[in-house]
């Protein structure tokens, strides 16, 4: 039975469980629920903290596990990135005082208050940078005002938090971070974890394109086909009006109401667009 890690709470749990769902797994109704076990699929679900779950999968203790890139990175153990899985995404920067940092090289010999202290180890030895990192559990905007650091580093969204505590961003990323599927670094994979992988990549898939169907003259199929390459290529079926077929075709969802204008200008007519709910690549 593959054994996954899942988070038990934050911005990484609903979304997971919801992939999950997606994917047609059994996920739990309660939110005290520990385990989760779906004989069905032969699988069973521990819920979490997300900082720990890189430390379980890197032991061995589970299978594989949903987190985020940063967390990994942070826990320095034996698990690698499987699959990256496309939401909870986040940038990971430095931020000090207004007017005070330029670019990374001035942080040499200062403090830097970060939650994610093994990240940001290995990145500043990589940029050959010495600095003290000040290890807090969270709220390290505060930290300069208070006198324990002179710069931070840390999770950026919106920005609001660090201009409000009178901070600006500086430097270049120092992460680029999203939910991952990951697993144990140099090992076998497990039984069940290629059909969890296909599935998550089903659910990707899904998300991100939809199925357009539309009806044109075969003159115009080239051009039509053109716009709607679909991933392979699209289906093109006969029409009893032999001048004209149908046409369906995978695409993009962000581009959906360009592609149909397109089409529409070309020619083609009943143009129809259906969701994925699911699919195998």
């Amino acid at each position: 039975m593959l054994r996954v890690a899942v988070p038990n709470k934050g911005s990484l749990s609903e979304a997971a469980s919801s992939m999950l769902s997606e994917a047609g797994y059994r996920q739990r109704r309660d939110s005290r629920e520990l385990v989760m076990v779906d004989p069905d699929n032969d699988i069973e679900f521990f819920f979490l903290r997300p900082r720990d779950i890189a430390v379980y999968v890197g032991s061995g203790t589970l299978d594989v596990g949903i987190t985020g890139r940063d967390l990994l990175l942070d826990a320095d153990v034996d698990a690698v990135e499987l699959l990256p899985l496309g939401f909870a995404a986040s940038t990971f920067r430095f931020a000090g005082p207004v007017g005070n940092f330029a670019d990374e090289q001035q942080l040499e010999g200062k403090r830097i208050a970060t939650s994610y202290d093994g990240l940001l180890r290995n990145y500043l030895a990589g940029l050959g940078i010495s600095a003290k990192v000040v290890r807090l559990d969270g709220a390290v905007e505060s930290s300069v005002r208070l006198g324990v650091a002179d710069a931070i580093a840390d999770v950026v969204e919106t920005g609001n938090t660090l201009k409000a505590a009178g901070m600006e961003i500086f430097g270049q990323p120092i992460l680029r971070s999203e939910a991952v599927l990951i697993g144990r670094a140099n090992v076998e994979a497990p039984a069940g974890l290629e059909v969890l992988i296909r599935r998550l990549q089903g659910v990707l898939v899904a998300r991100q394109y939809v199925m357009m169907d539309y009806d044109v003259r075969k003159d115009l199929v080239e051009q039509a086909s053109a716009l709607t390459p679909g991933l392979e290529s699209p289906t093109i079926s006969p029409l009893r009006d032999s001048g004209w077929v149908a046409v369906r075709s995978m695409v993009p969802k962000r581009d959906t109401n360009r592609i149909m204008d397109e089409l529409y200008d070309l020619g083609a007519r009943a143009i129809l667009v259906s969701s994925i709910h699911a699919c195998r690549i």
